[in-house]
């Protein structure tokens, strides 16, 4: 079974993140955080294509459901 932590781990592999947080505990559906300076200039669309991409095939054959928020290091260092 998937976990959290092989998600994080797939993500953080293929794409350089300043910080990666997973949560999800049935195997298949996941909420992220990630922060990417890759994400710098690209809209949300384009974010989640550069995750998904990171995910490759697990996305249509071990993960069902992936909802993330995606910012760039100055989004995460603003937050409020």
């Amino acid at each position: 079974m998937l976990t959290a932590n092989n998600v994080k781990d797939y993500i953080e592999t293929s794409l350089p993140c300043e910080y990666v947080e997973v949560e999800g505990d049935d195997g298949h559906h996941f909420h992220a955080v990630i922060v990417s300076a890759q994400f710098q200039g690209k809209n949300m669309v384009q974010q989640h294509q550069l995750v998904y991409k990171s995910l490759g095939d697990r996305m249509k054959q071990e993960i069902h459901a992936l909802s993330m928020k995606t910012l760039t290091p100055e989004q995460w260092a603003n937050r409020a």
